[in-house]
């Protein structure tokens, strides 16, 4: 199947070849027909699967069939986080590069003085985070009466962050008769009670999330003492292979503390998380992206959004707390087609949550065993199990990939 089978306009057929794509990923080949047919969608998709475009591409269509000259707000994306917000306003522009069609994005951390303007010279398609979007709501700043589609994307994420209750505010102010999709990593109860609020009668798309991700990148993992992260990460940085690397923490101060001793050591990086403005956000996205800086470090929220074509490396310094974060988290690596690689350092306490990803993904993990900071506690921990994994062998950083390609086999569940 290619874009063509789709049905979709020459002017965005035009735009998907300027963009180099050349068939539909499975998200795309199972939502697109549906949202162009009007129909309500439930989808579970990771990102990096190309979902924004599975929405984007058919809601353009759609609006090519309307008033293009009225410039009244039909499509409404409701996004977690203003990179995400960003990220997604960019995909619209260009795919709509040949049509007449304006896309404006507007979120908080920013004076609103200039998105509010934006607004008042019309706008097709609005892409907002719910905070900044509700208080412009309430100030009568902004009209959503002639809203046709709503799109809320990442909701498993707007759960986490307790933005559910200001979507259902901004839900209730706009028209009743609409199309709604909902895209979300992960489908958890919570979601599902929303799911059946708000569509009708919705197609369900559910992706092989974690298969997609796992088949496409090159996973290993160092056990290091929690004392001696930074040393063998340091050392990890000095390997040319390394081009681009994500550094994922927990917690703001971590990852402020973290960005710190990398700048003392002479590696240039920025830092992402809740805490920064907006203008350092970009700005750090910005030198990352232009390889003015080979280091991001950011936590799990405030890097939704991020999306970098030629990511090489996503390394974890500190282990998320769920599987389905680290499925997140090193699926920013690996795209368009090229090759991805994810380290994980784990220290003896995360050893239990490294076994639990293991078995989300029905895969295991490469042990880089011979490096210079080893943990021995974390190594011999388990025996019975780590002679399972990797059959007693130790891996060193030189030939773990040809071990990878041998051995890796699935977990029983």
């Amino acid at each position: 199947m290619n874009f063509k089978d789709l049905k979709l306009a020459n002017s965005i057929l035009k735009a998907v070849e300027l963009e180099g794509y050349k068939e539909p990923s499975p998200i795309q080949k199972e939502a697109i027909p549906h949202i162009l047919n009007g129909k309500d969608i439930l989808a579970s998709a990771q990102t990096g699967t190309g979902k924004t475009a599975a929405f984007a591409l058919p809601l353009i269509n759609n609006l090519l069939n309307g008033d293009k000259h009225d410039k009244k707000i039909k499509v409404l994306v409701l996004t977690p986080t203003r990179e995400l917000a960003l990220q997604v306003r960019d995909n619209f522009r260009k795919y709509g590069i040949n049509t007449n069609l304006k896309c404006s994005v507007i979120f908080g951390g920013v004076n609103q003085r200039s998105q509010v303007e934006t607004l008042k010279r019309g706008v097709d398609i609005l892409v907002a985070t719910p905070g900044r979007l509700l208080d412009l709501m309430n100030q009568r700043r902004v009209d959503l009466r002639n809203v046709q589609s709503l799109v809320l994307d990442e909701a498993d994420t707007m759960l986490d962050m307790g933005f559910i209750h200001d979507v259902k505010k901004i839900i209730s102010r706009i028209p009743v008769e609409r199309q709604t999709l909902l895209f979300s990593a992960t489908i958890p109860t919570e979601i599902k009670h929303l799911a059946k609020e708000l569509l009708k009668d919705p197609i369900t798309i559910k992706l092989n999330n974690e298969s997609l991700t796992v088949d496409k990148i090159n996973q290993s993992v160092y056990f290091v003492d929690k004392i001696n992260k930074a040393k063998l990460l340091l050392e990890l940085l000095e390997c040319n292979t390394l081009k681009s690397v994500l550094v994922f923490v927990r917690t703001k101060h971590g990852a402020d503390k973290l960005s710190e001793v990398l700048e003392k050591n002479g590696v240039k990086n920025g830092v992402i998380h809740g805490n920064k403005s907006q203008n350092a956000r970009i700005s750090a996205l910005k030198n990352f992206k232009s390889g003015r800086h080979k280091v991001l470090v950011a936590t799990d929220i405030a890097a939704r959004g991020i999306d970098i074509i030629e990511l090489s490396h996503v390394i974890n310094y500190e282990m998320p707390e769920k599987a389905e974060t680290y499925v997140h988290r090193i699926g920013r690596t690996g795209r368009a087609g090229l090759d991805g690689n994810a380290i994980s350092l784990c220290n003896v306490e995360e050893k239990k949550v490294l076994r639990q990803i293991e078995i989300s993904i029905k895969q295991t993990i490469a042990i880089i065993a011979e490096h210079s900071y080893p943990a021995q506690q974390a190594i011999t921990t388990n025996s019975h199990y780590n002679n399972r994994r990797n059959k007693g062998r130790n891996y060193s950083h030189k030939n773990y990939k040809n071990y990878y390609k041998r051995n890796v086999s699935k977990l029983a569940t």
